[in-house]
């Protein structure tokens, strides 16, 4: 049933396409928003979407009429922005202080759990066993929760010119990756 192997090439496939590192300059943008990250929040919120969309993604999306580009396009359009937001130092998506929502939009969707990791989630289930699947989805969640509970302690360690730094060049990674979304599904 369990197949190491398996679990080994769905985490780190997963682990790629989630991309937690590169995702830590927006969390640390999050932070200094809203005070804090909700670490729990974020991780639960990501892995019930990730489970959901395990099991319900095909039917979701046909359910709306709704095929894997066009679903893409959105999600490219919506890492766009974030990553114009990014480079420009412009805050593209309004900020309610009293909201605290940074946690679940952007962080746990679309940034962790966006178009790329749930098309990636049903690939995933076509070629492997389920069982595997979920441990894969499982191990890559604890690796986030870690990424978020550490975030202070990673502000720190960057600095503020660092974290510039990180942030501009992570943004036009995102820029890249969002064009790279449209180009292959327009």
């Amino acid at each position: 049933m369990f197949s190491f192997k398996e679990i080994a090439s769905v985490t780190l496939t997963l682990f790629a396409i989630i991309d937690i590192l590169g995702s830590i300059p927006i969390i640390i943008q999050i932070r200094q928003r809203e005070g804090k990250i909700h670490s729990e929040k974020a991780t639960l919120v990501a892995g019930v979407l990730m489970i959901a969309f395990l099991f319900l993604g095909q039917s979701i999306l046909s359910l709306f009429g709704v095929d894997f580009q066009s679903f893409a396009l959105a999600g490219a359009i919506i890492i766009f922005l974030i990553g114009m937001e990014m480079i420009l130092g412009v805050e593209l998506f309004k900020h309610n202080p009293l909201s605290a929502t940074g946690s679940i939009v952007p962080l746990a969707f679309p940034l962790i759990v966006g178009a790329g990791t749930m098309t990636t989630l049903l690939s995933l289930r076509a070629a492997y066993q389920l069982p595997n699947v979920l441990a894969g989805v499982l191990v890559n969640l604890v690796f986030v929760y870690l990424v978020l509970k550490s975030s202070a302690w990673i502000e720190r360690k960057l600095g503020k010119a660092g974290e510039d730094i990180l942030r501009r060049v992570f943004g036009v990674i995102l820029l890249a990756i969002a064009i790279k979304l449209f180009k292959s599904n327009f």
